[in-house]
């Protein structure tokens, strides 16, 4: 029932173009990136300067989700003696200045940073209804040599991995504790899934077990989560079909997909580097705070991508409308991937060459989803996947009065 609510109202949403984003009472694209990295845990870069990338290109919401911390405490970390972090440093200095950087030189010329905590390097960068940081934390586990990892976005408390017996368990309980959290804090918040493939440590049939998890990266653009899979690994993509055919015979809620930058590395560009800019998602929702953010993402009005931005999207009378914002010169491939009753396998339902396209959902279909394909290459990809992509949430056919 709540998902043919959500539906019905992104039936009624004629979606428009996400340039314009002057607040109005209707409801607007957001721009976001839901997984990065810090001094704060692994990441090689202070949170004032990733926000200040991500503010200056054009995100409206990011989220720092470090490794089983939330920036809240004293922290200091040692710069590396490597002369590319040490000239960082210097801009880092220059840019903000010694009454913001509390830093000292130790007797050996170590130089040590007390970071800023997630209150102080937000009050610096938010503005209201142009840019929003939200509180994230990546719980970090493992199964044996498996490596378990769940981000919980707008996390009001740190959670601990709280492990388990099992591939399973251990991603349940950790679920368990953000739904707790959720519940007992009357906060919204979601937990996703990180990365299925990286270790190849979670299964199609992990996934299909979870309880109360809507949300997984189909992509991440970190160099080594396999997201194309191998010979005996399955895609994330492929694993995101199979998940909502099980799920849709098992009476579950549908499994949405985001695109996330999991990056780490901010001085070295490059394919075997995890950066920032590869993958995000698109939210439409009617104002830029975590709330609305997330309960737009609870009924699926978001999309995610690699660099292809729509123009339209909207289901409306069973029909799901895609226009892509055009590039001169470069051509798109939409395909409509779904599943039909009484079949176990995805397979592509329609596909056009253009611009944009309709696809009429029928209730011999059990889900739907588009994923968009550009001619454009994606300016620093990883693993095979070249060009830039997009890929709307599954959506299913409604019985309509």
């Amino acid at each position: 029932m709540y998902y043919l609510k959500s539906i019905i109202l992104l039936s009624l949403l004629l979606i428009a173009g996400c340039a314009d984003q002057k607040s109005t009472s209707e409801k607007q694209w957001f721009k976001g990136n839901l997984h990065t990295h810090s001094y704060w845990s692994d990441g090689d870069e202070f949170p004032e300067v990733i926000m200040d990338w991500y503010k200056s290109n054009g995100y409206q919401f990011i989220a720092l989700s470090d490794h089983n911390i939330l920036a809240e405490s004293d922290k200091w970390v040692a710069i590396s003696q490597d002369s590319i972090y040490q000239k960082a440093f210097e801009n880092y200095l220059e840019d903000y200045g010694s009454d913001w950087v509390n830093y000292e030189t130790d007797s050996s010329n170590q130089i040590h940073v007390k970071l800023k905590t997630f209150v102080e390097y937000r009050g610096r960068f938010e503005e209201e209804g142009k840019f929003l940081i939200i509180q994230s934390e990546e719980v970090s586990d493992h199964f044996e040599n498996k490596p378990l990892h769940m981000n919980v976005t707008n996390i009001q408390k740190k959670i601990d991995p709280q492990g388990g017996n099992s591939v399973v368990e251990v991603l349940q309980n950790n679920i368990d504790a953000a739904i707790k959290q959720r519940d007992e804090l009357n906060t919204p918040m979601i937990p996703h899934i990180n990365h299925p493939n990286f270790g190849h440590a979670i299964s199609l049939d992990d996934m299909i077990a979870l309880r109360n998890e809507k949300f997984f990266e189909v992509y991440n653009g970190h160099p080594s989560v396999n997201n194309s899979g191998d010979s005996d690994h399955i895609s994330t993509e492929l694993m995101w079909d199979l998940i909502n055919i099980a799920y849709i015979e098992n009476n579950k809620p549908l499994m949405y997909g985001l695109a996330t930058d999991d990056s780490h590395h901010y001085h070295v560009k490059g394919s075997k580097w995890s950066n920032a800019g590869r993958g995000w998602i698109m939210v439409n929702a009617d104002s830029l705070n975590p709330a609305s953010i997330i309960n737009a993402m609870e009924e699926g009005q978001f999309y995610a991508s690699t660099g292809v931005e729509l123009k339209n999207l909207n289901l409306n009378n069973n029909t799901l409308n895609i226009e892509v914002e055009k590039d001169a010169g470069i051509s798109y491939r939409i395909s409509f991937i779904g599943c039909k009753k009484g079949k176990s396998e995805p397979e592509i339902l329609m596909s056009v060459e253009g611009d944009k396209a309709s696809f009429e959902l029928t209730d011999e279909i059990l889900y739907a989803r588009c994923k968009i394909t550009s001619s454009k290459k994606h300016d620093n990809p990883i693993e095979d996947l070249f060009f830039e992509t997009a890929w709307t949430q599954p959506v299913q056919f409604l019985k309509l009065p």
